[in-house]
């Protein structure tokens, strides 16, 4: 019996698909060792560039950016870039499924980006469920009893995920005003490789063979996660998908448990818990 997949069903696999190589991607990272994050983060972009590049000119649609475009290009390699940093200090401090909880904080931090930026009105249950979300990170980051290392590098991926809002606010904008999807993740990852180029020189420490090897497939893993998830949202609209891409916190959770032995407390889990729930109420609600 053969069996056709519907357009949304095929945007579920591919979230879920983005979901298992963007927690790889973290898991390669944290396997290369105590580097430098900016060294961690310019290889991961320098397989996105080639990538990407190699994509546009398969498909003969390199062309240059819309000059109009151009300060919400800017501003999103800068901030893409700042996450990039913060998401591989956090994965390199944390556990892997307290920084990724910590990252998909983003989403929240575009309901208040998109209402500032893209005069986006925020209805009261998105207000709500984004407050609510902010207080259960709390959960994770335990200000009160954490040690001071752990609350630093929760901190860092909290800002790490409100960088990632304000990146995905503008490639929202970007999309909505005829830029090409795959010029912005090159726009990007080249922007982001000569802003870092400078800083990965100065602090660059040499590797071994194994180190190189887990960076090179922190890249692979990048990539892959950025072009399913564009294959995704290009098969059913994000508000009907967007919710499965929070099974990176499962997938997070079992690579450190098997890997690193990682086992969160209940007050991490009840974080999970709440901000998993919130997600999924406002996927119930089309919100």
């Amino acid at each position: 019996m053969n069996m056709q997949l519907t357009s949304a069903q095929k945007g579920i696999l591919c979230i879920i698909g983005s979901a298992f190589f963007f927690t790889v991607m973290n898991l390669c990272a944290k396997l290369s060792g105590n580097l430098p994050s900016i060294q961690k983060a310019f290889f991961r972009n320098s397989i996105a560039c080639c990538t990407s590049l190699f994509f546009l000119i398969k498909s003969r649609r390199f062309i240059l950016p819309q000059k109009k475009n151009l300060p919400f290009l800017i501003l999103r390699t800068v901030l893409g870039t700042a996450g990039l940093i913060s998401n591989f200090y956090a994965v390199s401090h944390l556990a892997l499924a307290d920084a990724s909880i910590l990252a998909k904080l983003a989403p929240f931090f575009t309901i208040f980006f998109s209402f500032l930026f893209l005069k986006e009105r925020i209805r009261f249950t998105r207000l709500l469920a984004a407050v609510c979300a902010f207080a259960a990170s709390l959960l994770i980051i335990k200000p009160a009893f954490a040690g001071a290392g752990h609350i630093f590098a929760a901190s860092i991926a909290c800002f790490g995920g409100l960088c990632a809002g304000g990146a995905y606010t503008c490639v929202r904008y970007l999309l909505t005003h005829k830029e090409s999807g795959p010029m912005v993740v090159f726009f990007f990852s080249t922007g982001s490789m000569l802003i870092l180029l400078p800083f990965f020189i100065y602090s660059f420490e040499p590797m071994s063979m194994q180190q190189l090897f887990w960076l090179l497939a922190t890249g692979a893993a990048g990539a892959g996660g950025q072009f399913t998830v564009t294959a995704a949202y290009s098969y059913a609209p994000a508000k009907n998908i967007a919710v499965f891409d929070y099974t990176q916190i499962l997938f997070a959770a079992a690579f450190g448990f098997l890997l690193f032995h990682e086992i969160p407390d209940r007050y991490s889990v009840a974080g999970y818990v709440i901000i998993c729930t919130i997600a999924l109420i406002l996927f119930l609600k089309k919100e």
